[in-house]
């Protein structure tokens, strides 16, 4: 099975599972309960983490990756060369109006280091800074680097996405599966997002790359280039 379809499947197919359960009250939540009281701590550096996946912080990154990322593809003359940044903003807007729905429909309570109030899952910080964080990571990829800066891009993302989600479970602000779940939701709309902009990407004209892959594009010496929120 392609990778993509997989990574559309299997956190889809996990999201719903943890959903039903956070709605029907079942064992996992019981168990996320547990490990949530084991977990939580609360303190300021788990607070500064958590505060990463803030609207007034990733989603700015975003925006000005964005435009960067439009700006030197405009400038090597790349077909579309507006998509694949403006995509990944418009995709960091519907954020809310997909977690904001399912926050009213799954009305789950706050851990009790939460003054009393319902809307937690999923969690809008994760999803948000997944979101920014992600795709601001996926438009810096499709600009010329080598394999140790790809890594270095792929190793601060995960940081920052890891950071955040213990931030906000360590400092009590979310239940883990609140987490989890916003990340299941994140890799799906991610990977909607690179098979949108890559199938938009080679309806272009011919000899044009694809805003977000590195393989399509050849030199005239018809060789690869090396291009490489809510609560």
């Amino acid at each position: 099975m392609p990778v993509l379809p997989l990574l559309l499947a299997l956190p889809a197919v996990l999201f719903v599972l943890i959903t039903w359960q956070v709605v029907a009250d079942g064992p996992l939540v019981r168990l996320d309960e547990r490990l949530s009281r084991a977990l939580v701590q609360p303190d300021r550096f788990s607070e500064l983490l958590a505060d990463l996946g803030n609207v007034q912080i990733a989603v700015p990154v975003l925006v000005l990756v964005a435009g960067y990322s439009a700006w030197r593809a405009r400038g090597a003359g790349t077909h579309r060369w507006w998509l694949p940044g403006a995509a990944a903003v418009v995709l960091m807007a519907l954020v809310p109006a997909l977690v904001v729905p399912l926050k009213e429909l799954t009305d789950r309570p706050g851990t009790p280091v939460e003054p009393p109030a319902t809307g937690y899952y999923p969690s809008g910080h994760t999803a948000t800074a997944a979101v920014a964080y992600g795709c601001a990571t996926l438009l810096l990829l499709s600009r010329p680097g080598g394999p140790l800066v790809r890594r270095a891009l792929l190793a601060v993302c995960l940081a920052l996405n890891l950071g955040v989600g213990f931030g906000l479970v360590r400092r009590g602000y979310h239940w883990p599966l609140d987490v989890v779940a916003s990340w299941c939701l994140c890799t799906v709309l991610i990977t909607g997002y690179v098979l949108y902009v890559g199938s938009a990407g080679r309806v272009g004209r011919a000899g044009r790359v694809d805003p977000l892959s590195r393989s399509s594009r050849r030199t005239s010496a018809g060789t690869p280039s090396s291009r490489t929120g809510p609560s």
